[in-house]
């Protein structure tokens, strides 16, 4: 009875009891560790890997596709076009005027503002998930450009399980989106406006 009761069960299998201590001191380790940081790690770290690695990233590059003037972010610079719609923007002589307004103009617009106020969202925990939803959206849509419009090839495309970590599109941009998953499912955590709203209006 007594070596019976030194010896720990998992799955069916006795462990014996300097094994079954390590065993508890693990659980019991990282156990603590989970409550922690329950509620409010996971998505206040994604959200500063997110400002870490792509904030300035993407505040650049949509501040420079605002046109000049107060009003320039009604009047997206000739950039954003040739960034956002190359073949359309070809197909109509590199000349943003001879553009109908519905589709091509809105769409560069919300693909403008969208590439400015979604991260701001996102770092800042407002509407994350959705913020976060829309920014995988872009993210997609920016690889597809690249890759079928901007002659993105080869190596900078690279593929899954190529054993190469360094391509664009399936090493960069796919741990993006991780990031960006994980502030979908998890939320942005405590430390949030969304969780304050939350609190507020619950």
């Amino acid at each position: 009875m007594a070596d019976t009761a030194d010896m720990k069960h998992i799955r069916g299998h006795a462990l014996p009891a300097p094994l079954g201590a390590i065993v508890r001191l693990h659980e019991a380790v990282f156990s603590g560790l989970e409550r922690l940081l329950s509620g409010w790690f996971n998505g206040f770290a994604a959200r500063f890997v997110f400002a870490s690695l792509l904030l300035l990233y993407y505040l650049n590059s949509g501040w420079n596709k605002l046109g000049d003037g107060l009003f320039g972010f009604l009047h997206p610079s000739t950039g954003a076009y040739a960034s956002i719609l190359p073949p359309i923007f070809e197909q109509y002589g590199y000349s943003e005027t001879a553009l109908p307004f519905f589709p091509w103009h809105v769409i560069v617009l919300l693909g403008t503002w969208s590439e400015i106020l979604l991260p701001l969202l996102i770092v800042v925990g407002l509407f994350s998930r959705v913020a976060a939803l829309g920014m995988i959206v872009f993210i997609v849509v920016q690889s597809y450009v690249d890759v079928t419009y901007l002659g993105l090839e080869g190596k900078f495309i690279g593929s899954m399980f190529d054993r190469f970590p360094d391509a664009i599109i399936f090493d960069q941009r796919m741990l993006w989106i991780f990031v960006l998953l994980m502030i979908v499912v998890n939320g942005p955590g405590k430390l949030s406006l969304d969780h304050l709203l939350g609190r507020r209006f619950r």
